[in-house]
């Protein structure tokens, strides 16, 4: 049966976005604090970095990296998580990820200036939908065919989500660092825990992963 599920990292105080890109660092030094644990990862090195020497942590966080990519059936992300916000005049713009794009699924691209489709080798496609969450879930359920979909980013994308009650399960890492700006993944979203059955488990890297899994008590 297919479930909505969201996996984010986000610091002590909720922020899921960094300030600091500069045009000569345009990721800025406290994007790699908030994912350096993640990235950190066996899998994360595997299946993003393409690098296959067994490298990388495998601990807490790389299970849940492993999870990350598990039953997975389409992905729906925002147009600035693809790229479209700064590459949005380029037609020959393909994504963040190269020619290997790591979810080898369909992916569902919310924007307002929708574009051909993009196919690669490794099985994903990028469809770009001006759509609601509502319809664009539609689209991803059906192509899932009972897998999992997964609202990828960015924050206000994922909050519409929430926002509407379309997520089944949320996943967040907790860094422990403290952003004080950026995107917060929380605004507008007071008493999301109802409804929940919440989870915590610590990983060795210090970050606390939290799980909120719709359908039971909070534990």
């Amino acid at each position: 049966m297919t479930r909505v599920r969201v996996d984010l990292n986000i610091s002590l105080d909720g922020f899921m976005t960094t300030t600091d890109q500069t045009p000569e660092n345009p990721f800025g030094e406290d994007w790699g604090r908030l994912t350096g644990d993640y990235v950190a990862t066996r899998t994360f090195r595997e299946r993003v970095l393409h690098i296959a020497d067994g490298s990388g942590t495998t601990g807490v966080d790389d299970a849940y990296a492993t999870r990350y990519f598990e039953e997975l059936g389409a992905e729906i992300m925002g147009a600035g998580m693809f790229g479209l916000h700064q590459h949005g005049d380029d037609p020959d713009w393909r994504g963040w990820w190269g020619e290997e794009p790591p979810f080898r699924v369909p992916v569902y691209v919310l924007t307002h200036a929708p574009r051909p489709s993009l196919e690669f080798a490794n099985g994903t496609t990028f469809h770009f939908l001006d759509a609601s969450p509502e319809d664009a879930l539609a689209h991803a359920r059906e192509a899932a065919a009972g897998a999992d979909v997964r609202i990828g980013g960015g924050a206000r994308t994922v909050r519409s989500f929430l926002a509407a009650g379309l997520v089944d399960d949320l996943h967040v890492a907790v860094v422990p660092l403290l952003l004080g700006r950026g995107e917060n993944l929380w605004e507008g979203l007071r008493g999301l825990e109802s409804g929940f059955a919440v989870t915590t488990e610590a990983a060795e890297s210090g970050v606390t992963h939290v799980t909120f899994r719709r359908g039971g008590r909070q534990g």
